[in-house]
């Protein structure tokens, strides 16, 4: 089963996948889908807010974030790590629950890229937002590190979270009963 949808104008159809016998997510990837990426990275810039920074938690807005970074002339961006690295010092972390992952998961911010944050304007960005965990992480690490979040950006919203008025995104993408109708 999938869904069809069009965002950015680019027409793609999302596989249905099943997260218990009750409903059902559509899979938004952007991994490899350059035509997409470029296209969702172009719209998102004409509504976000002035910022000095973008960041994204790693792993499927990684492409979305260097996306708009080059389209916006920046030559820096930041990534909230789910795991911590070796070349990372003075390290924050916050707790993650999302709706793709089973459980807590913590997220990690290197305490350099911190450094560059502080008093800045940061724009917080992922793929899709649905249970907003893992985009409150990202913003928890980004006011610890002590930088100003100016907005909160995704491509897309599921469910619920097109609901929500703090944040931006291009379109709509509903969650599905374990028959693949639109809940």
């Amino acid at each position: 089963m999938t869904y069809e949808m069009t965002v950015a104008g680019v027409k793609r159809a999302l596989p249905l996948c099943p997260l218990n016998d009750h409903m059902m997510i559509a899979a938004f990837v952007i991994f490899g889908d350059v035509e997409l990426t470029c296209a969702c990275a172009r719209d998102l810039l004409k509504i976000a807010p002035d910022f000095d920074y973008m960041v994204a938690p790693e792993a499927k807005a990684i492409p979305l974030v260097h996306e708009m970074a080059r389209q916006s002339g920046r030559n820096e961006y930041f990534l909230v790590r789910k795991k911590k690295k070796a070349y990372m010092d003075g390290v924050f972390e916050a707790v993650d629950h999302s709706i793709t992952t089973e459980g807590e998961q913590k997220l990690y911010m290197d305490g350099a890229d911190a450094k560059k944050m502080k008093g800045k304007r940061i724009l917080v960005l992922d793929d899709v937002i649905s249970t907003g965990g893992s985009l409150a992480a990202v913003e928890n690490l980004v006011e610890q590190a002590g930088g100003i979040v100016v907005g909160k950006m995704a491509i897309l919203a599921e469910g619920g979270a097109a609901d929500r008025k703090d944040i931006l995104f291009l379109d709509k993408l509903p969650l599905f009963d374990g028959q693949g109708r639109p809940m």
